[in-house]
């Protein structure tokens, strides 16, 4: 099975531009490139199924650029709705620096900023050397475009098209990129760009599109889309990121495993039986977990990710370290610690709405510090108690906790 071939079982193939290009992914040795703009200053894991791709064509032979817009980052990539909020110039640049680094540290291949060649053409270069090449009546016919009419959109947002084709020629031109890979909401841009490369120089450029990440009502991940799940450990923990995976959808488990991993057909394809007749045991959702942090941050995370989940599940809190439990209990409740009573702590942490009711708990055994179950009402959270000095875990029943810190 040749790349393409596998590209297709994986459904990472949604549009392309020529028949040729299966022969060209299986033939190897094209330059390629693909894309983002740093809105943010963290990657999320839309961007990593995207640009995961990257790694998969130069297993196949094939020399990826990642490109990171710190030029196009300033205009902004219209949106299906709406306009995108301008951000100012020392953020975009801030945003670079982060995903550059991320991308150089996970991918390992050269990233490039499309602000050193747009940002030195002049307005007048600009419409007399690109935007003639340019017709509004076939722009005007691309879907973004066709989608905003209605509501608006702005000159700024309707050039975002010329300049992206730009950076197809510009890297056509000075590192030989012939390939494009992006995303299906990228299509109308893409193709923008390979007539560009037609036109000026008379050579022939080539690309396909991916689908979107996303789940199964249909939304993709993003940061605009409910909350992102970023590559940046100190936004989105190893954790964290352990639960999502573990705790997604049975029905899209198997395509997120085509979509994030290197795992084999085979061997995926013995998940999704797994899947299928076990569901219960969750193989498939520990394989994908597994894989992709393993990726990111490395099996030592993982690792810790695996001990923090069966830590919370037995109960046995004792066990983890100051740094554990805070990112375990990073979305949860939290009080500062103070000396107060057990009973106080629970009112105040939203475990119990009375002292009465507190009380009952403790009484009852529903009460539990660090792991422990207290019958005392009389208990003082101390400093003496937290874990490294730095955080009691109140639990009320089985499922609702509350953290004290000191």
């Amino acid at each position: 099975m040749g790349i393409y071939e596998e590209l297709e079982w994986r459904g990472l193939i949604k549009d392309v531009s020529d028949p040729s290009i299966r022969e060209k992914l299986n033939a190897g040795g094209m330059t390629f490139y693909i894309g983002t703009d740093p809105t943010g200053d963290s990657l999320h894991i839309g961007h990593f199924s995207s640009f995961l791709i990257s790694k998969r064509l130069a297993n196949a032979g094939h020399h990826p650029i990642l490109l990171v817009g710190g030029g196009t980052g300033l205009i902004g990539d219209p949106k299906p709705d709406s306009e995108r909020p301008m951000i100012t110039h020392e953020e975009v640049l801030h945003n670079f620096e982060c995903l550059k680094a991320q991308a150089e540290k996970l991918f390992g291949f050269e990233v490039v900023n499309n602000a050193d060649w747009l940002s030195k053409i002049n307005i007048i270069d600009f419409l007399r050397d690109y935007g003639k090449y340019f017709n509004v009546n076939i722009m005007l016919q691309k879907d973004i475009v066709k989608r905003r009419l209605d509501s608006g959109i702005t000159f700024t947002e309707f050039t975002y098209m010329i300049l992206q084709a730009l950076d197809f020629w510009y890297l056509n031109k000075t590192k030989n990129v012939t390939f494009q890979v992006a995303g299906q909401d990228q299509w109308g841009n893409i193709t923008a760009g390979i007539d560009l490369i037609r036109k000026k120089e008379g050579k022939e450029a080539y690309a396909f599109t991916m689908p979107l990440l996303t789940k199964s009502d249909g939304s993709k991940f993003g940061k605009t889309n409910g909350k992102a799940i970023w590559l940046d450990a100190k936004k989105t923990s190893p954790y964290e990121m352990y639960q999502f995976f573990i705790n997604s959808e049975d029905t899209k488990v198997i395509d997120y495993l085509k979509f994030l991993t290197f795992l084999s057909k085979e061997e995926i394809l013995e998940l999704e039986e797994k899947n299928k007749t076990q569901p219960h045991l969750r193989e498939a959702h520990k394989a994908l977990a597994k894989e992709v942090i393993t990726f990111i941050h490395g099996k030592e995370a993982y690792e810790q990710a695996i001990k923090i989940s069966e830590a919370l599940f037995s109960g046995n809190i004792k066990s983890l370290t100051a740094s554990e439990i805070e990112m375990g209990f990073n979305d949860l409740p939290s009080i500062e610690g103070k000396n107060q009573t057990l009973v106080d702590a629970l009112i105040e942490a939203k475990l119990a709405s009375s002292k009465r009711e507190a009380r009952e708990f403790i009484k009852n055994g529903a009460a539990l510090v660090n792991g422990d179950k207290i019958n005392d009402e009389t208990f003082v959270l101390s400093k003496d108690i937290a874990i490294e000095g730095k955080f009691i875990v109140l639990r009320r029943g089985k499922k609702l906790y509350a953290l004290v810190r000191f």
